[in-house]
């Protein structure tokens, strides 16, 4: 059985897997990352490689290949961590410094949106000459196109839906800033007038059926529906998969998102509806998927 290592590099936390060529997670780590310096912040992925092998009883030399999701811009073909918003990671030779310390020749690198996005297209057995979309709410917005079973990337940045504007209050707003986890605490601290609310809460009220929480809600799915009206009309994909801590643990929304997106669209547009659903992955995506495309490269 051919086995790869998934490594998941976020600003909070670093997570290492063992993965075989058919998705299935053997092992799964955790360690918490260190961002205040690059060095020490690499010191922590080495960390994560290390416990997961030791507790899978696995061997470097078992193993066929390493895969890396990684924050922010990367340059796959140098294996560079070129720009991140939450790691000390500017023009960090990734690939180099992994092949370096563990002696593994196969190494593939990635955007991590894009790692969990190839693991979703393989979960949902997307096929060869459709269009799919992964989409993540989570502390960020952002979202991956996977077109005949290849990334859509553009000139490299394509698919930052968090930056396209949407209509909140009579203003433009960068889709982000009005309904990313962040942005919902901010928006609910504001109209409760509280000095501080966890997004957890939020969503705690609306399913409790509190009044001042319904609004809030209520205004979220809808830019939400706005940001996905851009994709339904430019992609007209046929199936998008939503992952991300905002929408995986608060699985209603979907069916919210829907009903509003369903008044935004032309008839023609409303095929999608039934081919929109949450995760199975979970917060395993992004770990399955770094490792599924060590098996990808050539």
């Amino acid at each position: 059985m051919k086995k790869a290592i998934g490594i998941d590099i976020g600003g909070t936390k670093i997570a290492a897997a063992i993965i075989t060529e058919s998705g299935e997670l053997f092992k799964r780590t955790e360690v918490k990352s260190d961002p205040s310096d690059r060095e020490k912040m690499f010191g922590r992925v080495v960390e994560a490689v290390e416990q997961v092998l030791e507790n899978s009883a696995t061997s470097i030399d078992d193993i066929k290949g390493i895969g890396v999701g990684v924050p922010g811009k990367v340059d796959r073909e140098k294996g560079i961590a070129v720009f991140q918003n939450n790691l000390p990671w500017a023009q960090f030779p990734v690939t180099d410094r992994l092949r370096e310390r563990f002696g593994t020749e196969r190494i593939s690198i990635d955007n991590d949106v894009y790692m969990a996005a190839f693991a979703e297209w393989k979960a949902a057995q997307g096929k060869s000459d459709e269009t799919f979309v992964y989409v993540t709410i989570s502390t960020g917005i952002s979202c991956s196109i996977i077109h005949k079973g290849s990334f859509f990337r553009g000139a490299g940045f394509a698919g930052e839906l968090g930056l396209i504007p949407v209509l909140s209050k009579g203003t433009n707003m960068p889709l982000e800033k009005v309904a990313a986890g962040p942005a919902i605490q901010q928006f609910a601290a504001k109209e409760l007038q509280a000095e501080q609310i966890a997004t957890k809460d939020v969503f705690a009220g609306y399913t409790n059926g509190l009044p001042e929480y319904q609004s809030i809600i209520n205004e979220v799915t809808d830019y939400l529906a706005q940001g996905l009206y851009s994709i339904s009309s430019l992609l007209d994909p046929h199936k998008i998969v939503f992952g991300g801590s905002v929408i995986v643990n608060n699985p209603f929304l979907l069916k919210l998102i829907k009903k509003k997106l369903n008044i935004y669209q032309l008839p023609e547009q409303q095929h999608i509806l039934e081919h929109m659903s949450i995760s199975t992955l979970k917060q395993n995506n992004g770990v399955v998927g770094a490792g599924l495309r060590v098996f990808e490269s050539n």
